[in-house]
């Protein structure tokens, strides 16, 4: 746990989201797990919803960075930065999976709290997976045409929705994104 106070309560309130979902966490269990007074918590976060939130939105800005880095054209394969970035929002969804059986109201579009971050945090992946794909139809690596990597993006993510997260084998995803990344490459190396 941080020392600065706000990293503290928003991961009070992740260890409260994993253990009772967001509807069930309190103002009160975040003070706990952060072992703060409320009037304290209240200093840096006006309520509960701004406390999931700011969660959210580090959660999600911390996928990013990762997706970013990922994409970067550092001579590594097409197929290599395709994997990366669908893989950092993947092992998000995974680790809040592993970490609590509320995990889908992180990652659902039409969440309350969360669905603008989540949409904010797909659209920014994709515009990530188009750089990919066009640099790489720019090197010769791939070609595009007749298609837009727009399109390609499209597929590529929902490729990831369609993952089945197996408890019992969590490496399972990976190894299905991995196949399916190396599928849309391959029909792009004509």
């Amino acid at each position: 746990m941080s020392d600065e106070p706000i990293d503290r309560i928003l991961d009070a309130a992740y260890a409260s989201f994993a253990r009772h979902g967001v509807r069930r966490t309190t103002m009160d269990d975040i003070a706990t797990a952060a072992q703060m007074s409320r009037p304290a918590v209240y200093q840096y976060v006006r309520n509960k919803d701004d406390a999931f939130r700011q969660l959210g939105t580090r959660l999600f800005d911390a996928a990013l960075q990762r997706a970013t880095a990922a994409a970067a054209d550092d001579g590594r394969s097409v197929a290599a930065r395709l994997y990366g970035v669908l893989c950092a929002k993947l092992e998000l969804a995974l680790q809040l999976e592993r970490d609590s059986p509320h995990a889908g109201e992180l990652l659902d579009a039409s969440a309350r709290l969360f669905g603008e971050l989540f949409e904010g945090f797909i659209a920014a992946t994709h515009g990530l997976l188009v750089g990919v794909l066009d640099s790489a139809a720019a090197r010769g690596e791939i070609d595009l045409t007749g298609l837009r990597a727009a399109e390609i993006a499209d597929v590529a993510l929902a490729l990831e929705r369609g993952l089945v997260h197996d408890p019992a084998d969590p490496e399972r995803p990976l190894r299905q994104q991995r196949l399916g990344v190396d599928l849309i490459v391959a029909g792009l190396s004509r």
